[in-house]
């Protein structure tokens, strides 16, 4: 569950840079802070999925806090894009969000690499 996890914080910050990166460079349809937000919260969630997957303590709360930001710039940019905020959209961002948190919560302690502990269980 939390290579899962892990897997889908990885390919959502991917996204979320690639998204920023090709609007500032070439559609520019949204303001330029608004593009670097969205790679900065994307880069924060990729080290905090890196964090999350070797379950670093804090891996989760950073994964936690680039989710959230790009959330909050998502509706930024619907409100600028569409002229409205949709509730579908952010709702399924929301929900994705949620999943790939409890992924991680529930799968911290069972698949993850513990600092401290032996593999075998000693």
């Amino acid at each position: 569950m939390l290579t899962s996890a892990a897997t889908g914080m990885i390919l959502y910050g991917l996204y979320s840079i690639l998204v920023g990166v090709i609007d500032f460079v070439a559609a520019g349809r949204l303001e330029w802070w608004a593009n670097l937000w969205l790679i900065g919260a994307g880069s924060v969630l990729m080290l905090g999925a890196i964090f999350v997957r070797v379950s670093m303590p804090g891996g989760l709360a950073l994964a936690v806090g680039g989710l959230l930001a790009l959330q909050s710039i998502s509706l930024h940019n619907a409100s600028h894009l569409f002229g409205r905020i949709t509730l579908v959209p952010e709702l399924a961002r929301a929900i994705l969000a949620a999943s790939l948190v409890a992924l991680a919560y529930f799968g911290w302690e069972s698949d993850g690499f513990q600092i401290g502990k032996n593999p075998d269980g000693d």
